[in-house]
């Protein structure tokens, strides 16, 4: 009886330590938070080419991450009000997460964050 205790307890611990792993191969993620007081457009260049526009991100808001290449990814904002287009440029690795931050300094900034 004790060995099939411990053989189910073995069995529970290696049913959980899959179901708990994480996919080793997620492509990195991102998304944009609006500190400023008026809202912007972000261009998101990866260095596969491909082009993601995310448009009207309001003031105080901070968008549903979205999926890219893992590479150098750069990122610019349009600012309501702004003449001045703030950039930045980051490597993206995956399973990467990170926030671009339109941060309300003066002239604007991209700063980019990973948690």
């Amino acid at each position: 009886m004790k060995h099939f205790i411990l053989v189910l307890f073995v069995i529970g611990l290696v049913v959980s330590q899959f179901a708990c792993s994480t996919d080793p191969e997620n492509p990195p993620r991102f998304r944009i938070r609006n500190d400023r007081s008026t809202k912007a457009n972000v261009q998101i260049q990866t260095s596969g080419g491909n082009t993601i526009n995310i448009n009207d991100v309001q003031p105080g808001q901070t968008t549903s991450y979205q999926g890219a290449a893992a590479g150098q990814i750069e990122a610019t904002a349009s600012i309501q009000g702004e003449s001045v287009s703030p950039m930045a440029v980051f490597n993206a690795q995956t399973n990467g997460s990170y926030t671009v931050v339109i941060a309300s300094t003066t002239p604007p900034t991209l700063n980019v964050i990973s948690p």
